[in-house]
């Protein structure tokens, strides 16, 4: 290492099912660099030390140089799905030990009678009571038997558990209860994770409240061992600063802070997706877009509307509740690994099982022989029928064709009507997707432009796009690598929250000041530890409000300044606005609940800058390097379709479809009638030539 080299490079890595993309960023030049390696999902630390190190090297640079590396992460996720998490107990108050397998009246499925609930994470036999108690409005009905927590704690010590989680019975408004059972745990239990349910999730509802804190105390020794090989490994090839994960909100938070709160961390890649959209979407003139990331294993979804990414409190994620805020995203098992097969009607199906990384689709030449939709694009000639990743990757297409041949057999169907058949499953799995996300959240996608992204996102976006008749499609300018160039784009970000039942009426006004307060006094102790300057210091209040007597809540943004009259009136409004969006009706004249109230904490950070590119000089077609015989249905026969060097593609330039447009992270098919424009920020804007594109 030199030592005359002054860190400045900020590193953005991103762990997915197939691969781990790299993104450096140089802000004394606004350059932006990308690599991708395959991942190593039995520890994916492996492949992004392996991924960092190789990006720096291809591209002139050192280690030392390095001044910040963002991580999205798929360990807390991966952990609840394949089960490898700690062994986990609970304590809980005398009689509700049972609240997080009893679950809620409403199935999910209602007409599903087979339906297979998902088990706790903690098992009935280490989910053990307490006799305290506490009331509804936070006064103590039984008093903590500190003895009985102790002879708790010899209990679970013999069953050598690895964390515990605490959730009491109205923990949110009277915490004592539970900071003291951790504290006697911490004495008794040295090395376990404890995570108490008014830290995690300080909120109403007993069976959300435990389940997350469940959840998090059961990822929580997972992700302590990842980032105690990442640390190391990282360190090994010359990078020094502490890595900063990304959160299912979409900010990014301290090592140290994930480790402590993994539940926070179970969509960290797809939200740093979404706010790499966010930023390069508003950059281009499109405040509002539908994010389509498509990837290896799963096809991601989101809205952005109005230039704000839509944010959830609670969730289901793989089974299990979570109530901690998120961005709204929705995901299918239709990635370019997901494999195709047949169900016992005869149908054709795509995923949700996927080839993954290893052994990977049949191309990749790894072992597998079930079919894939990488496999059909390779087959229609989409896809490099030798290569990947700029040679790279090898690609078998012959073994491929083997593949879908056999079960284009078992159809009764030819192989090119086969693959196509695999790509018009996966796209409809896909527009099923988007709807949830829009049409069910009261949003016309029409209305969207659909901004792609993932290594297949642009291979399937066109086709997506006329499915759901949405009129522009944005695909930016590395669509392969947005989630690690997401990790750049965005700031230091938590929540807090306080859960509360308050009358929204001159009479509890009081209440909501006092509430924010609170908030605000713990976001300036975070903004402290995080050692954010006051002028980078940003909050955003909120309300979940409901009609009394409702079930449900929906947040409202609470204007700045003082809690007046004012304030009543505004909040009135805007939640008649949020129950128009979501139920097509309001009742001006009811009265209303507010169950929580929250607050945004933001540290603004350095982050990479977007600038525009200077236009064109020549024509677009000295960036065609050759052309390929590709599949097109509509046609129904191949068409040699020009191939386009993105790299030499220029603002200005005009693309008429259909063509292929080829760049080392990602591939973008255009159809017929289809016209694309690179904008000033080198990204692809693609309209139906009846529209102006």
């Amino acid at each position: 290492m030199m030592a005359d080299k002054i860190p400045s490079l900020r590193v953005g890595a991103d762990t997915g099912g197939t691969f781990t993309d790299i993104s450096i960023y140089d802000p004394a030049t606004g350059k932006l660099s990308v690599w991708k390696v395959s991942s190593t999902n039995a520890d994916p630390s492996e492949a992004i030390a392996t991924g960092i190190a190789e990006g720096l090297a291809a591209y002139g640079r050192t280690p030392d140089e390095v001044a910040y590396v963002g991580h999205g992460t798929t360990v807390a996720t991966n952990a609840l799905i394949t089960g490898k998490f700690a062994k986990t107990a609970m304590l809980t108050t005398q009689g509700f030990r049972d609240v997080i397998e009893i679950r809620r009246q409403m199935r999910p499925d209602l007409y599903d009678l087979q339906q297979v609930k998902t088990p706790p994470l903690a098992p009935r036999d280490l989910r053990l009571e307490l006799s305290e108690r506490v009331n509804f409005d936070g006064s103590v009905r039984i008093l903590l038997d500190e003895a009985e927590v102790r002879a708790r704690a010899a209990t679970l010590r013999a069953e050598g558990v690895e964390s515990v989680a605490i959730g009491f019975l109205f923990a949110y408004l009277y915490p004592d209860h539970e900071e003291t059972v951790a504290r006697i745990l911490a004495e008794e239990l040295p090395g376990v994770f404890i995570a108490s349910s008014a830290d995690v999730a300080p909120e109403y509802r007993e069976f959300e409240r435990f389940s997350t804190t469940v959840v998090n105390a059961a990822l929580g020794p997972v992700m302590k061992r990842y980032l105690d090989r990442l640390r190391p490994r990282l360190q090994a090839i010359g990078v020094q600063p502490e890595p900063r994960l990304t959160q299912s909100n979409g900010g990014v938070i301290s090592a140290a802070e994930a480790a402590m709160y993994p539940v926070r961390t179970v969509l960290s890649g797809p939200a740093a997706g979404v706010m790499g959209a966010l930023e390069i979407a508003g950059a281009a003139g499109f405040p509002d877009v539908i994010t389509f990331d498509m990837g290896g294993t799963s096809s991601d979804v989101a809205l952005i509307d109005k230039g704000r990414p839509q944010l959830v409190t609670d969730a289901v994620v793989h089974g299990h509740p979570i109530k901690v805020p998120m961005l709204d995203i929705h995901a299918v098992g239709a990635g370019g690994g997901s494999i195709a097969w047949i169900d016992a009607g005869g149908h054709l199906k795509v995923g949700p099982q996927s080839a993954g990384a290893v052994p990977g689709p049949v191309c990749y030449g790894k072992g597998n022989t079930e079919p894939t939709v990488t496999d059909a694009n390779v087959v229609l000639g989409v896809l490099h029928p030798t290569h990947l990743l700029d040679g790279r990757l090898p690609i078998d297409r012959q073994a491929a064709v083997d593949a879908i041949q056999a079960l284009a057999d078992r159809l009764g169907m030819g192989l090119m009507e086969t693959a196509q058949g695999i790509i018009a499953v996966a796209t409809a799995n896909m527009a099923k997707a988007i709807r949830v996300v829009s049409v069910e959240r009261g949003y016309d996608p029409r209305d969207y432009a659909l901004m792609a992204f993932g290594g297949a996102g642009p291979l399937h976006a066109a086709r997506l796009a006329r499915e759901l008749d949405m009129p522009r499609l944005l695909v930016p300018r590395n669509p392969g690598i947005m989630c690690s160039m997401g990790l750049l784009l965005t700031d230091l970000k938590t929540h807090f929250a306080l859960g509360r039942r308050i009358r929204l009426d001159a009479e509890g006004l009081g209440a909501v000041a006092e509430s924010f307060a609170t908030l605000e006094a713990r976001a300036e102790g975070w903004f402290a530890q995080q050692g954010i300057a006051d002028a980078d210091r940003a909050t955003q209040r909120s309300l979940d409000m409901r009609y009394r007597g409702q079930g449900f809540e929906l947040p409202v943004d609470c204007p700045a300044g003082p809690i007046t009259d004012a304030t009543v009136a505004a909040l009135r409004e805007g939640f008649a606005e949020a129950h128009r969006q979501v139920y097509g009706y309001a009742f001006p004249d009811e009265p209303i609940d507010i169950i929580a109230l929250r607050l945004a904490a933001t540290g603004h950070v350095p982050r990479a800058r977007l600038s525009a590119e200077e236009p064109a000089t020549g024509p677009a077609s000295a960036a065609i390097t050759g052309t390929r015989d590709v599949w097109l249905p509509e046609r129904g026969t191949f068409a040699a379709l020009p191939l386009y060097d993105r790299a030499q593609l220029q603002p200005g330039h005009v693309v008429k479809g259909p063509a292929i447009l080829n760049q080392m992270d990602s591939t973008t098919l255009v159809l017929d009638g289809q016209t694309v424009t690179i904008d000033p920020y080198l990204n692809l804007v693609i309209a139906e030539d009846a529209d102006e594109a």
